[in-house]
């Protein structure tokens, strides 16, 4: 008898018509970012989150950089992200000349903590010269960038009114959250700009490809125009601005389009597995669920636990997982752990060690059948209940 099937974390549903659409692509030769399934894919887009503007891009991390762009982030800047995220908004932060200001996440939704935003924003900063400036650095908030982790949306309202009160713009990185809610408006349309991703991994996938969204017709036309190398003249190759090579290719899009037709199936399907998850779960020892906040409406893009103390620890049950032929992961090293950010600023960092430390990310793809999440959860429960070193240490203690 030979090893058991290979559960993947997060794989992609491809059962729409996504082959028709690229069949289409490949038949009238526009398979670039020219022809007509970029717009369609931007339209499906928009339309779905009631968003105004939408402009494909070749991936979420290049999203992320032309919407600070947009927004006016630039050389010496600085912008408030969180820093338990992966590590493409620091990273577009970063490409824009700018200085992240790493935010912590907070217990009840993993995400950028609101109180200690608006508390930096209002104690360790300053309005002087027509800005809010960082006091500790002279240089300018130029934009706030939350990070709507694993499906779960960021609670924006704290943060909104003080980047009101101090004129800075918020641009959310929804790369994780395409369909969730807060307070019944769809992530990524709440804040200035959002930001999505559609990598191999998401919940609607194009290969590799991003989207920025906008309420503005200036923002999404600046958008457009940075995303496609600045050019300022249909005929003459001018340019008037530093541009980029970002816009998504006519394949990727064609490939989005049947993903998105079949997005609400598949965020019911995804919380129908999250509610099996959290039944089965619900009475463990030693792990408790990501929560769900009353106020949003999470796609549970990757369910993930917090192991306690009593538990195994992460890397022991990773191990136990894997060897069951179950794909699990860590979330992210924060973003102030890295060499390449230590030494930018981390404002009252203690969440995100907390939840890096001890969070499992579970099998979540929308294809995943009972019989594959019952497997999931019967090794679960089994590597919960097996005598483990930390346990053991501390009851012989």
């Amino acid at each position: 008898m030979g090893e058991p099937p290979l559960i993947p974390l997060h794989a992609p549903l491809l059962t729409g018509a996504e082959r028709k659409y690229i069949t289409a692509c490949l038949d009238s030769g526009w398979v670039s970012s020219a022809g007509p399934m970029v717009s369609r894919f931007e339209r499906a887009v928009a339309g779905f989150l009631g968003a105004r503007h939408a402009v494909a891009t070749v991936n979420g991390t290049a999203a992320l950089h032309a919407a600070l762009r947009v927004v006016g982030v630039g050389l010496d800047d600085e912008v408030v992200v969180s820093t338990l995220t992966f590590i493409a908004p620091v990273n577009a932060v970063t490409y824009c000349g700018a200085h992240p200001v790493l935010m912590d996440a907070d217990a009840s939704s993993w995400n950028m903590d609101p109180g200690k935003t608006v508390e930096f924003l209002e104690t360790e900063c300053v309005w002087r010269d027509h800005a809010l400036r960082n006091r500790r650095t002279g240089r300018r908030i130029a934009a706030i960038l939350p990070v709507h982790i694993l499906g779960h949306p960021v609670d924006l309202e704290p943060i909104l009114a003080v980047a009101r009160r101090y004129e800075v713009p918020v641009v959310e990185d929804a790369s994780e959250s395409l369909g969730a809610l807060y307070r019944g408006r769809p992530a990524g349309t709440v804040g200035e700009i959002g930001c999505l991703s559609f990598n191999g991994n998401k919940v609607v996938t194009t290969g590799g490809g991003g989207m920025i969204v906008a309420a503005r017709q200036e923002h999404a036309d600046r958008a457009r125009h940075l995303t496609t190398q600045a050019r300022s003249d249909a005929l003459e190759y001018v340019h008037d601005d530093l541009g980029y090579n970002y816009r998504m290719p006519s394949l990727n899009a064609a490939l989005g389009l049947g993903q998105m037709e079949q997005l609400p199936v598949m965020l019911e399907t995804k919380r129908k597995l999250a509610e099996r998850y959290r039944r089965a779960l619900g009475q463990a020892e030693g792990l408790a669920a990501m929560p769900e906040a009353d106020w949003a409406r999470s796609t549970h893009w990757l369910f993930t636990i917090l192991l306690q103390r009593n538990s195994p620890s992460r890397t022991e049950l990773l191990d136990g997982l894997r060897e069951r032929r179950i794909e699990a992961r860590s979330l992210w090293v924060p973003m102030h752990r890295l060499d390449l950010y230590r030494r930018a600023q981390a404002y009252r960092i203690e969440w995100a060690d907390r939840l890096y430390e001890r969070a499992v990310s579970l099998p979540s793809s929308p294809g995943l059948g009972e019989e594959d999440q019952e497997r999931v959860i019967a090794a679960l429960l089994e590597l919960l209940s097996a005598p483990h070193p930390a346990t053991a240490c501390r009851s012989s203690g």
